[in-house]
């Protein structure tokens, strides 16, 4: 370890939180391939938990369940985001990390991304790196283009390939129930399709700038909308298909998250979002409720003191 860690936290356990879109247009394909996007989106209280443990060197993963589909040791998200850390400050930032999964993977739910951005978070505040909310959404870049609003969390818009970041005020109070088949789908493949299709989506922006800026819950689940669910839908009818039970069973609205396979429907009440999880037939459905941060620090066993600025 570097001369400049110093004394560090013991051990700290983070909440990971899930996000949602409220919205998402595909704005088309940059030069270097990704595609371009304007999307919504909303930090909700799903989420994974991390606890960090300071070691005598190396990293150390262990994830429950252990059959959790988060890849290789030395390939996944939590894994990148310590390497990439290491690598911009110099440090060994030797470290055990248990990863909880509860998000489920291949849901257009940001749960890589969020365990990636709870890593980077920890590993700063265990190690006393000092680094700011900018300088961990551009570490968090490199792994992928969730990790920088993973990181800050709340209401955003994200422009670019979603990194861009605009803070959005908060939504009226609601409740969300996500509902997910058993079949995934890869953001890759969903892009492809989305190429191959012709037409355009219905505008979703604009109306969800507009309802979050008035406060109205009708007019946010109004103009909820993706530009992606047509596809995801086509691919698997299962998505579409619990988009319409998710109204039915009283939402507001419904819509699949990001490129899927997760569905959310917004509930004005916790009592009918209550009623809808128990009634939507689904291998998995869940009640949230949305949440004004990315990452949340639980518990530090031991005080942190401040050191050197990194360089990035």
């Amino acid at each position: 370890m570097g001369d400049g860690v110093g004394k560090v936290p013991a051990r700290l356990r983070l909440e990971a939180f899930a996000k949602v879109n409220y919205a998402l247009e595909v704005r088309g394909v940059s030069p270097n391939g990704y595609h371009e996007i304007s999307t919504v989106m909303q930090s909700v209280s799903l989420c994974d938990e991390l606890e960090l443990e300071r070691a005598d060197e190396g990293f150390g993963l262990f994830v429950e369940p252990e059959a959790a589909p988060i890849g290789p040791n030395d390939e996944n998200t939590v894994w990148l985001a310590w390497r990439l850390l290491r690598e911009a400050t110099g440090e060994d930032l030797p470290v055990r990390i248990r990863l909880r999964k509860a998000i489920p993977a291949g849901a257009g739910l940001g749960g890589g991304s969020a365990d990636a951005a709870a890593a980077l978070v920890g590993l700063n505040e265990m190690f006393g790196l000092g680094l700011g909310e900018a300088e961990l959404r551009e570490v968090g870049l490199r792994i992928g283009a969730d990790v920088p609003f993973c990181v800050s969390g709340g209401t955003a818009l994200g422009e670019g390939i979603g990194e861009v970041l605009t803070p959005l005020p908060a939504p009226p109070e609601h409740h969300l129930v996500v509902a997910k088949p058993d079949v995934g789908a890869e953001t890759a493949r969903i892009y492809k399709a989305y190429d191959e299709r012709s037409g355009e989506g219905r505008p979703s922006i604009d109306p969800t700038l507009k309802a979050l800026r008035a406060g109205d819950l009708e007019a946010l689940a109004s103009s909820l909308g993706n530009d992606l669910a047509p596809v995801t839908e086509t691919l698997v009818p299962e998505v579409g298909t619990l988009r319409e039970d998710l109204v039915r069973t009283g939402a507001l609205g419904a819509l699949m998250s990001g490129s899927g396979t997760a569905v959310y429907g917004l509930f004005g009440s916790e009592g009918d979002a209550r009623v809808a999880e128990r009634e939507i037939d689904a291998p998995y459905a869940t009640l949230c409720r949305p949440v004004m941060r990315g990452v949340a620090v639980l518990r530090e066993h031991a005080p942190r003191r401040a050191i050197r600025r990194p360089v990035l």
